[in-house]
């Protein structure tokens, strides 16, 4: 038996008028008034171009939207489908919200970035979203490329993925018992590097992060794309700690030939981790620890003196080693991380 119909034939409509799509929407925009987001937007974004007029509403509904799972302003017609103008109050239709967004500047944004943090302490303080953020909490700093179509597109480059579109700079605050929340975020060209701007933001999160509740220890987690002089002394003058993967530079390279063999402790990962230089699965390690003063090239003042713990692994089948011939010495692999220690400073 077959389908007597053609499929392009076929539609779908959600136009029943005493149903909604997304009920969910009314729990979260009701946590949204509780906390005062409309009253922020009131007080902190002000656009006078054309078009900007009752920015308060506009802004509801493009996150209203997005937590519907609008990913493009054409998305956001999902606002008008059956019941919800009968839930929901000032609803805008996508060609208005798209008008709309192209009279931000990015003071505008800043703007927003007020509003953001601080309906971030306000969430913290009505939902439990950072448990124990009191006594430690971690923030996450990294960025990703995501990908958009079409050369025309403003803002667009081919990143460090190889991927064409816009980079993305995000800082999450965590804490052992709580999944992660954004704290800040930055959209970039794609051609940007990954730590450009990332001091300023990692600031602000850090500052979002304090009012959220994280009053305890603040660790900040990143990788080897921040480890510079500016992200370290933001931490600190934030009174943060910072676990920051090191580049291999010639004194990273000389302070690890320091370490003595009898230094080294071996460790078992209860599930093994993939290696990509060595492109393989590793089960064990060993893992040392040294103390280091970083960037030496800058004045005197500026040194930081932190803890390098290195971690080491066996090299089972190096290219350079001919089929049949054993290795003469044994050789490893490993990556390092720079490290304020949170009881002895180092």
């Amino acid at each position: 038996m077959r389908l007597s119909h053609a499929r392009r034939a076929i539609g779908v409509r959600f136009d029943d008028p005493n149903l909604v799509s997304c009920a969910g929407l009314a729990g979260v925009m009701a946590l949204a008034a509780r906390c005062g987001l409309a009253t922020l937007l009131t007080d902190r974004l002000s656009i006078a171009a054309k078009g900007g007029a009752n920015a308060t509403g506009k802004v509801l509904a493009l996150v209203a939207g997005m937590v519907a799972g609008a990913d493009s302003v054409s998305d956001l017609d999902l606002l008008r489908h059956g019941g919800m103008p009968r839930l929901f109050t000032e609803v805008r239709a996508p060609s208005t919200l798209g008008t709309f967004l192209r009279r931000f500047t990015f003071g505008h944004v800043r703007q927003l970035d007020a509003v953001a943090a601080r309906l971030l302490a306000r969430l913290a303080a009505a939902s439990p979203i950072l448990v124990g953020a009191d006594q430690v909490a971690f923030l996450d700093l990294d960025d990703t490329v995501r990908q958009t179509y079409g050369y025309a597109k403003q803002g667009t480059g081919c990143g460090y993925s190889g991927v064409i579109g816009r980079g993305a700079l995000l800082a999450t605050i965590s804490a052992p018992a709580s999944a992660p929340v954004i704290a800040a975020t930055r959209l970039r060209k794609g051609t940007t590097n990954s730590v450009r701007g990332a001091a300023t933001l990692l600031a602000d999160a850090l500052a979002s992060a304090r009012r959220a509740g994280a009053t305890g220890l603040v660790i900040v987690r990143a990788d080897s794309a921040y480890y510079g002089y500016d992200i370290i002394n933001t931490c600190r003058r934030a009174g943060a700690r910072f676990s920051v993967t090191a580049r291999h530079t010639a004194t990273v390279t000389r302070a690890i030939t320091t370490i003595p063999e009898t230094a080294w402790v071996p460790i078992r990962y209860p599930n093994a981790i993939f290696d990509e230089q060595e492109q393989r699965w590793v089960s064990d390690a060993e893992v040392a620890q040294i103390e280091f003063t970083a960037f030496t090239g800058r004045r005197k003042t500026e040194h930081v003196t932190a803890r390098l713990i290195v971690r080491r692994v066996r090299r089972l089948n190096p290219k350079t080693v001919p089929a049949g011939q054993s290795e003469m010495f044994t050789v490893y692999t490993g990556a390092a991380r720079g490290s304020r220690h949170p009881r002895t400073g180092l």
